[in-house]
């Protein structure tokens, strides 16, 4: 009998949420002997500052903040790389710019997907207010199966 999960997505954000759900999405890999892409999306447009009348010169900041950001998603996308090692699953790991949500569900139709995989939350609350929940708007639009971590039951 073949599985209907042959290849899976987990969007990662280097967040605790994000972690359990790359040791979950790893375990279940194992399971169904799927497929797995990991993605982290860099989203500059979440730092980008509000639109004013006089302009401003950030100058060299927003270098910073983008490599940062970029520093960030290598260190999760390292973070799936050891995890699947020690579990012995074959990864691809991708990491790519813009909206995350739109980013996630775009690569994961791309990708022939069958199942994305993300925590259920991120970063932090107060960013999720501010800039709007990524797995929310992911659930809201996906045509693929979506599964939420909630807990953070997970081995740093």
């Amino acid at each position: 009998m073949t599985s209907t999960v042959q290849k899976i997505l987990i969007a990662t954000d280097g967040s605790d949420y994000s972690k359990n759900a790359i040791i979950q999405g790893m375990e279940l890999a194992i399971l169904v002997n799927a497929k797995v892409y990991v993605l982290y999306v860099l989203d500059k447009k979440a730092y980008a500052p509000p639109i004013l009348k006089t302009s401003i010169s950030l100058g060299s900041k927003w270098d910073v903040i983008e490599e940062t950001l970029r520093q960030e998603g290598d260190e999760a996308i390292q973070y799936a790389k050891k995890i699947a090692e020690d579990k012995g699953v074959d990864i691809e790991t991708v990491i790519l710019e813009g909206a995350p949500a739109h980013t996630i569900l775009e690569f994961a139709e791309q990708s022939k997907v069958n199942l994305i995989i993300l925590g259920a939350l991120g970063k932090g609350r107060f960013e999720r207010f501010l800039l709007g929940s990524v797995a929310d708007k992911v659930v809201k639009h996906s045509k693929i199966s979506v599964l939420l971590v909630t807990d953070q039951i997970f081995n740093s």
